[in-house]
């Protein structure tokens, strides 16, 4: 079953129908390059465009009794075409068309992938530029750290968006090869011109070497590439899980009206989209092992790589469209809380800034293993008594005889804090920096 937020065109590349189009034009490509070269007889060719067609209930009666899918293929569209049928497949192996069809198939795939993630990149980068400057607490092992802004994280996230971007791009490129090279690779019937006219039809590039098959480190690498971008969006999905704690309450995906959390509890808001892109998550992942099993195979190539494709490359690509598709539509709709933030931020009572006391401190002259022993004293009498950790300072003799009012209340300036802020962002976003010494 194809997730409700997965584009059809995803659904469509990995049907039956798209594979034998996609067989169909290899077979096409090469009784034409053949026909130029003199080959096959240029009518031949020509019968091959204008009535190759199949029937899939044709090519599964027929794989019924032969047990090859290929051979069914090949003898549904021989049906079709004629007399002119015997230039069908002429001197290719199964392998010549299931690889550089499926080539088709993936670098298909790759595009909708990528302009899934060029969508989910614009969204990040709405939400970030919207709370560039929204103050809340940095968290380090989950607990209160230093401050940072929300608009910070979601720059994090554009950031390694793009790098998902650019994987794919590569794994594009590296599995849009094809080969015609035959039953061991050795151009045994077929010259390497063939092969190179085929691809240069197909726009794909001819593998510079290739056993009965393309290799399948190629593959693998692909299917790593989809699995670190499901990782990266389970990393942001994980975050706004975390953030909708009810103790956090600063962020909450979006809950339509009328959906429901519970069938027991009418009050809750349950983050299920966030956590069905952590599932799915774990499931490309594991079709990574699956893939790398693929790359050794006995000798020339055995077939045992072929049903474990037949699941992994559409599962992932099909679980990876939904999950980026469906996680642009909760950014998009991400409710956010600014107030709670701030509040949580001040929960901890200033000690988020006792770094920056710390370096005041040593920057007056005091040797740092000092001023961490005073800033770390009053950190836990703050936690213990419950009292505001700026205050204590203030009533700290050691610190109060180096640090003036003026200069304790500066360390908890949150301009201070975040005033590299733009640019980080300059950076990230390619924006004109801020000028800030």
């Amino acid at each position: 079953m194809i997730p409700r937020y997965t584009h059809p065109e995803m659904g469509r590349i990995w049907s039956d129908q798209r594979r034998y189009e996609t067989w169909l034009l290899v077979e096409i490509a090469a009784a034409e390059a053949m026909a130029a070269a003199g080959i096959v007889p240029p009518e031949a060719a020509r019968d091959i465009r204008e009535r190759g067609a199949f029937d899939i209930a044709r090519i599964e009666e027929i794989e019924e009794a032969t047990q090859h899918d290929v051979i069914a293929f090949t003898t549904a569209v021989a049906e079709r075409v004629g007399p002119s049928a015997r230039w069908l497949h002429f001197g290719m192996t199964s392998s010549d068309v299931i690889d550089t069809a499926q080539a088709l198939q993936m670098r298909e795939a790759c595009d909708l992938i990528l302009g899934d993630l060029d969508s989910l990149s614009d969204a990040v980068r709405d939400r970030a530029l919207e709370h560039r400057r929204t103050p809340m607490v940095g968290r380090t092992h989950g607990v209160h750290a230093e401050p940072t802004t929300f608009g910070l994280k979601l720059a994090l996230w554009y950031a390694e968006i793009a790098r998902d971007i650019e994987r794919v791009r590569r794994a594009r490129a590296t599995i849009s090869v094809g080969k015609l090279s035959g039953a061991v690779g050795t151009f045994a019937h077929l010259p390497p011109a063939i092969e190179a006219e085929v691809c240069r039809r197909l726009e794909l590039e001819p593998a510079a070497v290739a056993s009965q098959i393309i290799q399948r480190d190629r593959h693998a690498e692909l299917i790593s590439t989809l699995a670190i971008a499901a990782a990266s969006l389970e990393k942001f999905a994980l975050e706004i899980r975390g953030l909708q704690k009810t103790e956090i309450g600063e962020v909450e995906e979006p809950f339509a009206k009328g959906q429901k959390g519970s069938s027991a509890m009418p009050h809750k808001r349950n983050p299920i989209g966030c956590e069905q892109i952590v599932g799915l998550a774990r499931l490309i992942r594991g079709n990574c092992q699956a893939a790398f099993e693929n790359i050794a195979l006995w000798h020339e190539r055995d077939i045992s790589h072929s049903s474990v494709e037949r699941v992994i490359l559409p599962d992932s690509f099909i679980a990876l469209d939904h999950m980026v598709r469906r996680f642009t539509r909760i950014v998009r709709g991400m409710l956010v809380y600014p107030e709670r933030m701030r509040e949580n931020l001040d929960l901890s009572r200033g000690v988020v800034f006792s770094g920056t006391v710390l370096l005041e401190l040593a920057g007056k002259g005091v040797s740092r293993e000092q001023a961490y022993e005073w800033v770390q004293r009053n950190a836990m009498r703050s936690f213990a008594e419950r009292r505001d950790f700026k205050g204590l300072l203030r009533l700290d003799t050691d610190v109060a005889r180096v640090l003036s009012p003026a200069e304790i209340e500066r360390a908890f300036d949150l301009d201070e804090q975040f005033r590299y802020v733009d640019d980080i962002f300059a950076r990230v976003f390619q924006e004109v920096p801020s000028v800030v010494s």
